[in-house]
């Protein structure tokens, strides 16, 4: 086996390691403005709600506490993908009557955001690889074998493929390949994103924090530290910090995933342990582990070990306890790649719900469009597109009317809490363990 590289020269942000700031900030919100509609939260979801808005005719107001695209939306592991969170067993359980829409509107929504990257030319080193849910055992890959016909029995495009003749390392027996979607720079989406919204006739204000959101009379008032917003409606796009608004949906909490990020690798040694093709690599675990190649030619990982949010989200460093299991996880996954030496990390608050995205009316004209549960790469612009679609009076898509909830589904505090998560994590490695044992 080889030797392992150090972990001591790790450099740990509390900003994305995808990309730089940007060089400069849209004004903060001084006084008093009016508007159509106010977008608060300057996301995936709000940049698309605010963007679909202005093409539309509407007079809009993006509001965002940081600047477009600095959370989740850039600080992501870039994989664009057609799935919905949650094992398809258990989503056929819970949801069977309408897990054919959920499908087909996981599909749609890798595809549309797959169109506004080119609509818009984002360049955002955009990969059309697909992605692979790859089993590391025989038992995660029985399990795969009837997830995948439970998938196609819903629409699914995806087919079962063997971990040798995909490309895959040797510890990545096979999978369910998920043709739709591919590989992007998350930092540089969100920064197109945010480039595209700024030239639009949207008015963005950045380093303006919502600090309450109100129905008043016919209109609803944003207040924020310097003013206020007076709008005719408001779209919550504030994903993890939408418990922050006490006018938010309950039932939507925040975890934090991390990334690391190694040293370039030479593509002939990855050639030499199989390691041939492209796609994301996605494993089936209770808490996922993602393993990708990136453009500037290093391996991405992450996730394995979510952790419970405090009364306080705000900027963070990741977890050094946790930037070690992920590196430990990356030298079981790929042995003979010990020699490789990580280089930085970084990570993000992530919205949770039932698996279930969801959007909806928290009040009379008061909308909201979050909680992708960890997949909001495509499906963040998807919904906040249709979402602005519906309020500029169009019918509503059966894309939305198959998520819209006036609330999402509940799930226990608990669930979510920081002893869920540790044992979810304990029974992924206890099943790694029996795995090797085999």
């Amino acid at each position: 086996m080889a030797k392992h590289a150090p972990t001591g020269g790790v450099t740990y942000s509390a900003f994305t390691g995808w990309t730089d700031r940007p060089a400069d900030f849209a004004p903060a919100l001084e006084g008093e403005i009016r508007c159509d509609v106010a977008v608060v939260g300057g996301g995936l979801a709000g940049m698309a709600t605010a963007l679909r808005l202005a093409e539309r005719g509407a007079d809009v107001v993006l509001l965002e506490a940081g600047y477009c695209g600095w959370g989740a939306s850039s600080r992501n592991a870039g994989y664009l993908s057609n799935a919905l969170a949650g094992d398809p067993q258990l989503l056929r359980l819970l949801y069977r009557r309408r897990l054919r829409d959920l499908v087909r509107y996981g599909e749609n929504a890798a595809e549309f955001t797959a169109g506004l990257i080119d609509r818009l030319a984002l360049d955002c080193e955009y990969d059309a690889t697909g992605n692979v849910i790859a089993g590391v055992s025989t038992g995660q890959v029985r399990r795969l074998k009837k997830n995948m016909r439970i998938l196609r029995d819903a629409g699914a495009d995806v087919e079962f493929v063997d971990g040798r003749d995909f490309g895959l390392p040797a510890t990545f027996l096979g999978g369910i390949f998920e043709r739709a979607g591919g590989l992007l720079n998350p930092g540089k989406l969100a920064l197109g994103l945010r480039a595209a919204l700024l030239a639009s006739s949207t008015k963005v204000f950045e380093r303006t924090a919502a600090q309450a959101v109100e129905p008043d009379g016919a209109d609803v008032v944003v207040g924020v530290p310097g003013g206020r917003v007076r709008a005719e409606r408001v779209v919550l796009a504030t994903n993890a910090d939408s418990r922050d608004l006490e006018i938010a949906p309950s039932g939507i909490t925040p975890v934090w995933t991390s990334l690391v990020e190694t040293e370039p690798v030479d593509p002939d040694r990855l050639a030499a342990i199989g390691w041939t093709s492209r796609t994301g690599i996605i494993t089936p675990h209770t808490i996922l582990e993602n393993y990708r190649r990136t453009a500037r030619g290093t391996i991405m990982f992450g996730t394995r070990r979510l952790q419970a949010a405090p009364p306080v989200l705000g900027a963070r460093e990741p977890d050094r306890a946790v930037v070690a299991d992920l590196v430990r996880g990356f030298h079981e996954r790929f042995p003979s790649l010990g020699y490789v030496a990580p280089q930085r990390a970084w990570g993000g608050w992530v919205a949770m719900t039932s698996f279930l995205p969801v959007a909806g009316e928290a009040a009379k004209n008061v909308f909201y469009a979050v909680s992708c549960n960890g997949h909001g790469l495509s499906q963040s612009p998807y919904i906040g597109t249709l979402l602005a679609d519906r309020l500029v009076g169009d019918e509503i898509h059966d894309d939305l009317r198959v998520i819209w909830r006036p609330r999402p589904p509940y799930m226990p505090s608990f669930a979510l809490g920081a002893a869920a998560l540790k044992a979810g994590w304990a029974l992924d490695r206890m099943s790694d363990r029996l795995s090797r044992r085999r």
